[in-house]
């Protein structure tokens, strides 16, 4: 009898690379299907496992097949570079188990002549040591400009498994101790981080209800509101239906910190969905004052309006809108942010899969979207109120280069930089808020707090 987690990792890995499912909804999906906590938890470390490892995979499975690898039937190749990460990663795991498995998979999913060849590959790889992945460049603690480039590059992009055009950027930015780390960071599982919920408790009394459920945590480095799970599920807990608690990175909880509205303000979230920054800005206005969250997809606003029932956030209103067009509200909001959609490239340690769809191509189509974010949202800033921009990206073309573009074409705004001490370290040389992994052990998030001066709005202009 198949592993149901080792199907279930399988049906995660096929539906990813299909585009039926986005890696969220296959794991939710493979949840559903695994009655026991242990069979989740194996299929959740064997499809991300694989996801992050898949470079390195592939280089190994090179070694030991007889042909390549790009005339291997794609849901062969998934059950091959599944089972690799087990028989390389999870030592716990019997390789005979593990090459059975791959190779009943393979009949249901292809041919006896496919399970014949998956087979052969992965005994010869679990037989021995011969395959080998790329060292660790000669030269990498010098300080003196020693590195061996094409060894780092081949050491980045193969054993860390990175595509290698963000590895030569990250390079290029930031050196090679800094790049090694930032892929190392990627290729860890990431805690469970949890964002109270502050309309319906507050971090000390979270932290002494998940205790009585049997789950611990600590407190979050950068933000108050977070609580980092070190011990247990409190998704497994009758807590985790009550709205006290929302699931968010450290990084993301950041940005809605960033919008220090206060009770009676008037705040426009432009693309709210799923609705986590939505609430946790409605908790810093104690629920009063006009909070407006908008998104454009149907799907979406069923999303965030399901968010902010959950969490019993009253004082905000949905709207359907489309946030890079002119929006319907004249200049009128103390704050607005924009929480922009874009390549996800600072996710990757979350979103494994992001790695292997994004390309470079891609970035000068996100940031008109972005630019266009900015445009529609700037005009509805009131005098002396406040935009925040932000994204879950890496990279500049979506970060600091649509900001200095919009301040060139908007001069009544200026980056405003956040004044909280805690925040002094994220900063770059601009003022804005720059999360790095390597640095900072948190996923690689920018925002930038922009300012419109105090003049009237019909006094302001784009040049």
């Amino acid at each position: 009898m198949i592993a149901p987690a080792r199907a279930a990792a399988h049906r995660v890995l096929r539906d990813v690379r299909t585009g039926r499912r986005d890696l969220a909804r296959a794991q939710d999906r493979a949840r559903r299907s695994l009655a026991d906590p242990r069979d989740r938890a194996l299929a959740a470390e064997i499809a991300l496992g694989t996801l992050r490892r898949r470079a390195a995979l592939d280089h190994l499975l090179r070694q030991v097949s007889s042909r390549g690898l790009d005339t291997v039937d794609p849901d062969v190749l998934d059950l091959l570079r599944a089972a690799a990460y087990q028989l390389r990663h999870l030592q716990r795991v019997p390789a005979h188990a593990v090459v059975d498995d791959a190779v009943a998979l393979t009949r249901t999913v292809a041919s006896a002549r496919a399970a014949g060849y998956v087979n052969a590959v992965l005994r010869a790889l679990a037989a021995g040591p011969a395959a080998a992945l790329p060292p660790r460049p000669a030269g990498a603690e010098a300080a003196g400009g020693n590195l061996d480039r094409r060894q780092a590059l081949a050491y980045l992009a193969t054993t860390q498994s990175h595509p290698r055009w963000l590895v030569e950027r990250w390079l290029d930015r930031h050196g090679f101790a800094a790049a090694e780390r930032w892929t190392s960071f990627n290729n860890t599982a990431a805690p469970i981080a949890l964002r109270v919920n502050r309309l319906r408790s507050t971090p000390g009394a979270l932290a002494a209800q998940l205790a009585e459920q049997g789950v611990e945590v600590a407190a979050g480095r950068w933000s108050p509101a977070t609580l980092v799970v070190t011990r247990g599920n409190p998704l497994a807990t009758a807590l985790a239906g009550r709205g006290l608690f929302l699931v968010q990175d450290e990084a993301s909880q950041l940005v809605a910190e960033l919008v220090r509205a206060r009770p009676g303000d008037r705040v426009l979230d432009a693309c709210a969905a799923p609705g986590g920054k939505t609430v946790a800005i409605a908790g810093a206005m104690a629920d009063r004052g006009l909070l407006v969250a908008g998104d454009l997809r149907r799907a979406r606003l069923a999303l965030l309006a399901d968010t902010l029932a959950g969490c019993g956030c009253r004082s905000a209103r949905i709207v359907r809108l489309d946030a890079c067009a002119p929006l319907p509200f004249g200049p009128a909001f103390d704050w607005v942010l924009v929480d922009a959609p874009c390549s996800g490239l600072g996710t990757l340690r979350r979103d494994p899969d992001i790695r292997w769809r994004r390309t470079p191509d891609e970035l000068p189509a996100l940031a008109r979207v972005q630019s266009a974010l900015l445009d529609a949202a700037a005009a509805v800033v009131a005098p002396g109120g406040r935009l925040v921009y932000a994204t879950c990206s890496s990279e500049p073309e979506e970060n600091q280069r649509v900001v200095e573009a919009f301040l060139g074409r908007a001069p009544g705004f200026t980056v405003d930089p956040p004044r909280a001490p805690r925040l002094a370290p994220l900063l770059d040389a601009a003022g804005c808020v720059q999360t790095l992994p390597h640095r900072d052990s948190l996923e690689a998030f920018f925002a930038a707090v922009l300012r419109r001066d105090s003049r009237p709005a019909h006094d302001l202009r784009y040049t």
